[in-house]
């Protein structure tokens, strides 16, 4: 029960790898659409067919290890469909108090910080140095990019993502589909689907959805 295959090959799927053999784990192979070299001697496998090889040899548990928000819903919906399970994944360096919860196939990188009674949704991607205070909700594959911080109370939708270094203030809701530029301050409430960004941040454009 100690081995996992990895969905993706790019530069995410690289500090999960560090991640997984950090805590133990073996990483049978890596499976991509397209060819990508090898990083820590572990093989790259390209096309769906392998990762339905894999799980017919009794490999059970699969990463999702893409950044693009609804691409990672997606493939992970197919391998639930194989028979995957998808465990989440936890930086030995990251500090997660013992009330929060973590979604089935989340990931919480190196140095970030989860707090008091903070729900992580499935899927979802609390990156390198981000913070998540007390009693936040971050939503089924959202992204919180690097050095981002998150005040007490704050929601983040489904498939959102808040880039590196923003932060928000105290009960921000932030809704689904949004696009949240780097270095922003979110002061307020930011609707469904829209591109935001600046100090404060402003709500520039409908999106429709996160980029895939």
């Amino acid at each position: 029960m100690t081995s996992v295959v990895v969905i993706g090959a790019g530069g995410h799927a690289k500090v999960i790898i560090d991640m997984l053999l950090d805590n133990g784990l073996t990483v049978v192979a890596c499976v991509s659409h397209a060819d990508a070299p090898r990083y820590r001697g572990i093989e790259v496998l390209v096309g769906d067919e392998s990762l339905v090889a894999l799980r017919a040899s009794g490999v059970e548990r699969a990463v999702v290890a893409v950044g693009a928000n609804a691409l990672r819903q997606r493939l992970a919906a197919d391998a639930l469909f194989l028979g995957f399970t998808l465990p989440s994944v936890v930086s030995r360096s990251a500090q997660i108090s013992p009330t929060a919860s973590i979604g089935e196939g989340a990931v919480i990188m190196p140095n970030a910080v989860v707090n008091a009674d903070a729900a992580i949704g499935r899927l979802a991607i609390v990156n390198t140095g981000a913070t998540v205070d007390h009693d936040c909700v971050v939503g089924e594959a959202a992204h919180v990019a690097p050095g981002v911080h998150f005040s007490g109370g704050v929601r983040l939708g489904a498939r959102s993502i808040v880039g590196v270094g923003s932060s928000a203030r105290p009960l921000v809701t932030i809704g689904d589909d949004v696009v949240v530029g780097a270095g922003s301050v979110l002061v307020s409430d930011i609707a469904d689907g829209v591109t935001a960004y600046g100090v404060p941040a402003r709500s520039n454009h409908h999106t429709g959805s996160t980029l895939d």
